[in-house]
């Protein structure tokens, strides 16, 4: 698990499967099937998982984030129309 972007309205991490993901350290708790992101719209209190074609999408993103460098703002902007899509409170357990 990777912080890829931290601010006072949205955290962004990347989460990554395991090359020991397929043996579960507890069968209890699920293991992850494919890497993927989650973004925490702070102000909201709600998160959102991107995998599959969502979370490709966002991988572009940040490659030509890598080779732009943009404003915080842009940043904020984009990561604001994929908090529109969360559903999920944060849990903190």
């Amino acid at each position: 698990m990777d912080m890829l972007y931290n601010s006072d309205t949205y955290s962004v991490m990347h989460l990554q499967v395991q090359d020991d993901a397929l043996v579960p350290v507890r069968p209890d708790v699920p293991a992850l099937a494919r890497h993927g992101f989650e973004i925490v719209d702070k102000r909201s209190g709600k998160e959102l998982f991107l995998e599959g074609s969502w979370a490709e999408q966002f991988q572009a993103h940040l490659r030509a984030w890598q080779e732009n460098a943009p404003t915080q703002e842009e940043v904020e902007d984009t990561l604001a129309g994929y908090a529109e899509l969360a559903q999920n409170p944060v849990v903190v357990h």
